[in-house]
């Protein structure tokens, strides 16, 4: 069935939230660390950079070198103390270290009880994406209830819901699935 564009802008409009949603779980789901070494742990940490506040990654390398370590080299020798500070600001559990070229980071192995806890909040936000995508799915139904009343045929407007229902299945499905692969990569030691 072909949608009249009002009703097309409503599917479009949803689509592109539960897409945002996605997009959003992905990068929380990156900063929830599994007890390996990835240089998205720092990504939420900002430097004073003459004045400005930038991310880590605008202002050194960072890599890693073994599964156990964050290597993060400045591109200028004098931000390293102002990069420590920053990683110990961000309380992210990290104790930097540094030999005067390049700050290390040292990720310790996990303990079962932290394990759990990170599990937990994988599914907290997991849980705060399905919420997302229910909401989007509320607001787009309304709204074709709204074209509906405005003169949209009423077997368009049902088709219309059975796609957002679509939808909303289709990224509840892709939340699960990414939420219990973070989940395993945690619980693997």
């Amino acid at each position: 069935m072909i949608l009249n564009e009002e009703a097309q802008f409503v599917l479009d409009h949803c689509l592109e939230k539960m897409e945002m949603t996605i997009a959003h779980l992905e990068k929380e789901l990156l900063h929830i660390r599994a007890g390996k070494a990835n240089p998205a742990m720092v990504d939420a940490v900002h430097v004073d950079y003459y004045g400005s506040m930038v991310p880590i990654s605008q202002v050194s390398n960072i890599s890693t070198p073994d599964p156990r370590t964050i290597a993060i080299q400045p591109w200028e020798k004098k931000l390293i103390p102002v990069i420590e500070k920053a990683i110990m600001a961000a309380n992210l559990g990290f104790n930097p270290d540094n030999n005067g070229e390049v700050i290390r980071i040292n990720i310790p192995p996990l303990t079962e009880e932290r394990r759990k806890n990170l599990v937990k909040s994988a599914n907290k936000e997991g849980e705060n994406a399905r919420v997302s995508i229910r909401t989007a799915r509320k607001e787009s139904n309304e709204s074709l209830k709204k074209l509906q009343k405005t003169g949209l045929p009423e077997d368009m407007e049902k088709f219309a819901e059975e796609k957002v229902q679509k939808f909303t299945d289709d990224f509840v499905k892709k939340i699960d699935i990414l939420v219990a692969a973070k989940e395993k990569d945690i619980m693997t030691i």
